[in-house]
Parts: C-alpha cells; structure tokens; sequence
C-alpha cells in the first residue's frame, strides 16, 4: 500500500485536534481531614498496591496515530512503527475495547518503572458522552445498562481497587468542533489561488467558535468535566490530597506561515505535504487559537484549587511539526525506514492531514494532525518527569536534545 497524494478537506473527522480549554473547579468537599502533604508528597490513599496513573480525554492522550513513524509518499510499511495491532487494548490484545478510541500502545500513559498504567481517553471525546454511533464516552457518569459508561464513572469504578495517584486530563478541542475549523482552513486552500486568498481566519464560521461566549460555554463545559473527576474520585474514597490532577494542554501541530517547508502556490502544501493552510490561517492558528485558547487552560489550571497541576505541552513539537521547514517526509531526507538512527530528528512528529482518498489501506482520516510514534513518545517522556517519582508535579516540557533516550523517546526536559 502507497500513501497517496490526492487530499481533499471535507472527509477530515472530528478528531483533529490542536485547541482546548480547562476551566475551573470547587474541590469536593470530604468527610475526613485534610492535612497537607510535605514538599509535594502524596498523602497515603484508601487503596494498597502498586501506584496508578490515569488517563482521560481525548485523542492526544488516547494516543491517536501512535502507529505511524513520521509521513511518507511511499509504502506505509517504512513508517509502520507498532503494525496492525496498533489501538488493540482489550484483555486479549485482539481488539479495541471501544472500536474508535485508538488508545495507542504508543500513548503517554505507559511510563513504566513499577507504575500501573490505565488509558481511558479516547479519540474524538468531548466533555460530555456521544452515545453515537459511534459512542465515545465524554468525562461524565453516562451508563447504559449495558457496559458503556462516561470515562468519569470508569474512573470512579477503577480507583476503588487501583491505587492512583495520578490522574491526567486533555478535554476541550472537540466541544470546540476544532475538526471542523480545520476542514474550512484546508478546503478554503484548496478552492482558492495564492493571488485572491480564501482565508478561514476570516471566515465566520471559524472565528465564531473564538468569541467571548464561546470561550465561557467551552470553559464552563470542560469545568464541569473536571468536577466530574474529583466526584468519582471522591465517591472511590479519595481526598485531593491523596492523588494529583494533571490537566494537559496541547501542543502546536503545525508552524508558522514563514516556517512551511512547501511555498503556498499550486496546492502542493497539502498534495504533498498534507498541510493546506495559507500562510496567514497557519499564523492566525499558530498566533491567535493555540495562544489565546492555552492561556485560558493556563489561567483556569491556577484556580482549580489545591493538588491541580498543568502539563504545559505546548511548545514540545517546536522543530519537528507538520510541514515545518527542518524536517521532511522520509524519502525527502534520504531515509528508508523509521528505524533510521537520524529519523526521530529529521522527520514530522505530527501526522498528516488524511481523507477518503488519502487513508487508503491501513490509515485512517481520524489519525490526521495528531502527534504520531514519535510525538507520542515525546508527550509520554513529558508525562513521566510530571509523575516525579510519585511526587506528580507541573512545568513546561520542551525538546532539549537530538537523538532518543535511553527509553526509545525523543529527549525532552520538564522544567
């Protein structure tokens, strides 16, 4: 199978993600005492056993597009990093336990070292749960009798037995159909000419989802998913001091306009590339969105109260993004494979805008312009320094450094 070229936007599905708001929250209040725990530890929970960390959200910690190693136009098989069983995560590893959640083995939550790890996000999720089809459990209770439930009352259910101390939270891009957004962007570069510029920075339908209003009904929906979180918790028997709450922001997936590595004319950005923004949309999202939206998480992170923590992702891709003029689709840098020593430097962490007639084969639309193997890999070595040794802490994560790891992960530092 061969990555094609033909791209359209309008098969492009809400799992794009690269936007979200945190709003918020009242700590639940508790029956027992509240004493604080020294310099950053945890106080013991109600539950024994190897400690937890959880995940809950959407799709960029689900792991969407955890399966492919950068982008090529030439056979699948040379980025294909984990195969067919990608997003299997049932009990036998022979399928998903909820088809579409792609909760990728690639995903930030299994940081290893003696940590229980639990992966309950699932691509496309909004704050609240989508009975579907297809169902996709939203950080709510939902519960319908017959094994499908919100992710709040799969936590609930788990930390009764689990010893977690950590949760972690990325919630807000679906509720703001940031998907479609995306779709208007790319067809608008598609249906017009680098002389007279359709532009969806302009475009209504884009910049509605930016008002004020729209910002307070995102922030007050994904401000009562957090609560939600704290209620399960609190109904599984744990006070805030014994566990952290870690929300997650997101980081920027493609570049600036003057940053792209293909020029605007002739449509190739997306052809080619599998990034059709105009050089002003690509700085008004780069500028505009992902600025404005993640100082909102930034600023409702600081008043959600005691044991909140914020995971500021959102530079860790700087240098390795979609199109971005220092990296390359495989062949482009001479590369034959994924397991190149040179491929986690000079290839795309990020993985292309797909469609009907780009996902041919093994991909999916759904993985478009979402952190792939090595953006995954990044987002979980950030995810581990957050963890501290159970002393679960915030901070800004960057890349600091070529080359991987002793673990197999790009080289990123929380600071």
């Amino acid at each position: 199978m061969r990555w094609t070229t033909r791209r359209t936007v309008w098969a492009v599905v809400a799992t794009s993600v690269t936007v979200a708001v945190v709003a918020a929250i009242a700590l639940v209040a508790t029956s027992g005492p509240r004493s604080a725990p020294a310099a950053g530890e945890l106080e013991a929970g109600p539950v024994t056993g190897p400690p937890t960390v959880v995940t809950l959200g959407d799709s960029y910690l689900s792991g969407e597009a955890g399966r492919w190693a950068g982008n090529t136009e030439g056979p699948s098989s040379s980025i294909d990093a984990l195969g067919p069983t990608a997003y299997f995560d049932d009990a036998t590893d022979t399928a998903e336990s909820t088809p579409g959640c792609h909760r990728s083995k690639a995903a930030a939550a299994h940081i290893g070292d003696g940590v229980v790890s639990v992966n309950l996000a699932c691509s496309g999720a909004r704050t609240t749960t989508v009975p579907g089809p297809p169902f996709k459990p939203g950080l709510d209770f939902f519960d319908d009798g017959a094994g499908r439930v919100g992710q709040a009352r799969a936590l609930q259910d788990l930390a009764r037995t689990a010893n977690v101390r950590m949760v972690v939270v990325s919630i807000g891009g679906n509720d703001f159909g940031f998907a479609d957004v995306v779709g208007t962007c790319v067809k608008n570069y598609l249906l017009s000419l680098a002389v007279l510029q359709n532009l969806c920075s302009d475009d209504t339908s884009v910049t509605e989802n930016f008002t004020a209003s729209a910002v307070a009904e995102r922030t007050a929906a994904v401000a009562g998913a957090l609560g939600n979180i704290r209620t399960a918790m609190a109904a599984a028997g744990y006070r805030p001091s014994q566990y952290r709450l870690v929300v997650q922001n997101y980081p920027s997936p493609i570049p600036a306009g003057s940053a792209f590595r293909y020029p605007q004319a002739g449509r190739v950005r997306q052809t080619t590339g599998g990034c059709g923004f105009w050089d002003r949309d690509a700085d008004w999202a780069e500028d505009v969105a992902l600025v404005s939206i993640n100082a909102a998480v930034a600023a409702a992170a600081a008043q959600a109260g005691d044991g909140v923590r914020l995971l500021d992702v959102s530079r860790a891709f700087d240098g390795r993004r979609l199109c971005e003029n220092t990296v390359g689709l495989l062949e482009e840098k001479g590369l034959g494979s994924w397991r190149d020593p040179a491929a986690v430097d000079r290839t795309e962490w990020v993985s292309s805008v797909r469609t009907v007639t780009a996902a041919t084969g093994d991909s999916q639309v759904q993985e478009s312009l979402h952190p792939s193997y090595w953006g995954q890999l990044a987002l979980r070595n950030c995810l581990r320094q957050a963890y501290a040794g159970g002393s679960p802490r915030g901070g800004r994560c960057a890349r600091t450094g070529d080359g991987l790891t002793a673990r197999g992960e790009p080289v990123m530092t929380l600071s």
